[in-house]
């Protein structure tokens, strides 16, 4: 494999770090065009589809991508914003933010996003880092529980680039956060906010992203992070087993994939005579198709139509300043052992030290 064309090696060239967050992906409009281009890059994903490849192409090419992009550009458009996406609108944000934050803590690195699927790739930033100097990354996905579907796939594409790069940056990378402390108090602390604005309801409802069920047999952890991520944050909210329910969303295909799935139990839920559910989806970290139109516009009309009498969507943390706060002692602590506080100002230290001793001799 060839190696891709880059700045040439300075001698002596100062260690710099950069942060490299990275999500699913997106199309680029809400278009049935942009909608086939970006669904034959995330479908055609060995990790995203574990089927003989053969049999799947001829589905994908075949079926899929005739007839779903027209469905699925009508849905994107029901949420598309002025800015665009909102999952780009949100992760955009996201890493600004925490540039913002870790600045005020005095590192100096740099925070950029990426998209696994689509524009902006995550070659193109990594192409772009290097451009700049960056000789350290971190790169951190969007998502909170690891899966091979996902998170395994960010790491594909960091190590695509890697096999066509010469002079590489040193790597890590965040697997997961489900369980970590920050993040499920800021997932408490929104949805309570929530709950103070309109009232508790009957049932909570966690609704993760669902897969099928085999990759559980394969030793995918995701299901089981899943659960801890639903206990720990009904834990901090003080719910009981009685008082809440993790489903999954998603699905495709045919084959069974984790269960129970969200709309039928939403369904059953209003049938039991169950008034008002909220649900929250704490598998994603920024609003996107999945929650904006699969929730709260698809499950709330399910759940009315099958008699229930009011829903509530509780939005995912997206630029809410605990999570950032949680996002940015995250990736503190993973960017422990890497020198990324700025050095001090010597002539400011100097000058401040003589200040000093010039106000003690006048006393």
């Amino acid at each position: 494999m060839p190696f891709s064309k880059e700045p040439s090696y300075t001698h002596g060239q100062a260690p710099r770090t950069a942060i490299l967050l990275c999500n699913l992906g997106t199309p680029d409009a809400p278009t049935a065009p942009a909608v086939r281009r970006y669904l034959a890059e995330f479908l055609s994903d060995r990790r995203v589809v574990e089927i003989p490849r053969l049999l799947w192409l001829l589905i994908l090419h075949g079926i899929i991508l005739r007839v779903r992009p027209a469905k699925s550009a009508a849905k994107y458009a029901s949420i598309w914003t002025p800015e665009g996406s909102p999952l780009k609108v949100w992760t955009e944000k996201q890493a600004k933010l925490l540039q913002g934050w870790l600045g005020q803590r005095n590192h100096q690195v740099k925070v950029r996003w990426a998209m696994r699927y689509g524009s902006t790739s995550i070659a193109s930033q990594l192409d772009a880092l290097k451009a700049e100097g960056v000789t350290r990354v971190l790169v951190v996905p969007a998502y909170p529980q690891y899966s091979a579907t996902t998170t395994a796939s960010v790491f594909d594409a960091v190590y695509g680039w890697a096999q066509r790069t010469r002079a590489l940056p040193e790597l890590r990378f965040v697997n997961h956060y489900h369980d970590d402390a920050g993040y499920i108090a800021a997932l408490a602390a929104s949805i309570q906010r929530h709950w103070k604005t309109h009232g508790r309801p009957d049932q909570l409802v966690m609704s993760f992203h669902g897969v099928p069920e085999r990759t559980l047999q394969l030793g995918d952890p995701y299901h089981c992070e899943c659960l801890k991520t639903a206990r720990l944050l009904a834990g901090r909210l003080g719910l009981d087993a009685e008082q809440y329910k993790v489903t999954f969303q998603s699905r495709l295909g045919r084959a069974k994939w984790l269960e129970p799935y969200t709309e039928p139990t939403l369904r059953a839920l209003a049938k039991a005579g169950v008034q008002r559910v909220d649900v929250v989806c704490p598998g994603f970290s920024s609003d996107c198709l999945e929650t904006l139109e699969e929730i709260a516009m698809e499950g709330r009309a399910a759940f009315l139509q099958a008699g229930g009498k009011a829903f509530g969507y509780i939005p995912c943390l997206n630029d809410d300043p605990e999570w950032i706060a949680a996002l940015c002692n995250l990736t503190q602590q993973h960017l422990a052992g890497w020198p990324t506080q700025a050095a001090p100002d010597t002539e400011a230290l100097a000058a401040s030290r003589a200040a000093a001793l010039a106000r003690g001799a006048r006393q």
